[in-house]
């Protein structure tokens, strides 16, 4: 069975920590995009690969999406699935794109225990690519906080 590596980093000054757990690959349930493991790694950075096709989480800070506040779509790296409407978009003070709420149909969510607590996982529901996680720690008017890997989003402006 395939397993996907899941990779959470804390990065202080010029040394990191990584932390490396195995966990079942979500990626191998059907989804309408598909494409083999070839074609993922030839379409996506290195980065990009280890976030949306084994769940990898990237370093806080370290997209440049968190800092893009202009009007448009940010949409999935891996098949440009439209996925949040820049009006959703908020700092949230993590280090990572926030958004409060997706767009309709974009989304799916699975229980994740890599952590050994449970949390949601967010994934694209196009692609099953691994986008980040949701927590009930946001502003209104969901009372949601979607925190989304940058590397995992592209953005498309209005």
């Amino acid at each position: 069975m395939n397993r996907r590596h899941f990779l959470y980093g804390v990065a202080t000054g010029a040394s990191a920590l990584a932390l490396w757990q195995f966990r079942p690959d979500a990626a191998e349930a059907a989804y309408p995009y598909r494409l083999t493991d070839a074609q993922w790694r030839s379409r996506l950075s290195p980065w990009a690969y280890k976030v949306l096709r084994q769940g990898a989480t990237e370093f806080p800070d370290s997209s440049p999406l968190n800092r893009e506040h202009r009007a448009g779509t940010f949409t999935c790296a891996g098949c440009a699935q439209n996925l949040f409407s820049s009006k959703t978009k908020f700092d949230s003070g993590t280090g990572w794109p926030s958004f409060y709420a997706p767009l309709p149909r974009a989304i799916g969510t699975s229980r994740d225990f890599s952590l050994g607590v449970p949390r949601t996982e967010v994934h694209c529901a196009r692609c099953g690519g691994h986008l980040g996680h949701v927590f009930d720690d946001g502003p209104k008017p969901t009372g949601l906080r979607y925190c989304m890997n940058g590397v995992a989003l592209a953005f498309s402006p209005a």
